[in-house]
Order: C-alpha cells, then structure tokens, then sequence
C-alpha cells in the first residue's frame, strides 16, 4: 500500500512539472518554432525519464516475485517435515497402544 501510494505521488509530482513546463513555456518570449523544439526535446525527456523508472519498477517487481517464491518453496519444505514428523509420531504413539 505504501509503495502504490509512493507511486501515486511520484507520478502527480512529474505530471505537475510537465504541465508547469508546458505553461512557462506557451508564456516565455520565444519564437513558435523555439518552443516547439524545446517541448519536443523535453517531452522527450520525459519519456526517456517514464521508461527508465517503468524498468526500475519492473526490475523491483521481478525481485519481489522472486523473494516470494524462495519463502514458498521453505514453507512447503519446512511443512513436509513438520508432516513427516507427525507421522513418526503417530505411528509410534499406535505401536506403542
């Protein structure tokens, strides 16, 4: 919950920059053309910038996964032989009857 809520922020935080950009740019004393060219260069930017943290944020997701599946696989392992003791157990509570 923490990360999503951290995510949301992020992702309000860069669109408020951008349309902050955009702004000051549409009002600066420059040239159409100038202006074009700069919201390209930096939307561009942004893009470069939105890719690098979607492959950040996979990379961080894959590792979770990961983490997810070893803790499964010791559980699994830890309940087979909580199991199997029982089993010796029993059995040796039933021979001893």
């Amino acid at each position: 919950m923490a990360r999503c809520n951290m995510a949301l922020k992020v992702g309000c935080f860069v669109a408020g920059v951008g349309v902050g950009t955009v702004v000051a740019l549409l009002l600066a004393p420059k040239t159409g053309e100038q202006t074009r060219k700069l919201i390209a260069k930096k939307a561009e930017e942004g893009k470069e910038f939105v890719a690098s943290k979607g492959k950040q944020l996979r990379e961080q997701a894959e590792e979770l996964v990961e983490k997810g599946k070893e803790l499964a696989s010791k559980q699994k392992e830890r309940l087979a032989e909580v199991l199997e003791i029982g089993k010796e157990a029993a059995k040796s509570t039933l021979s001893i009857v």
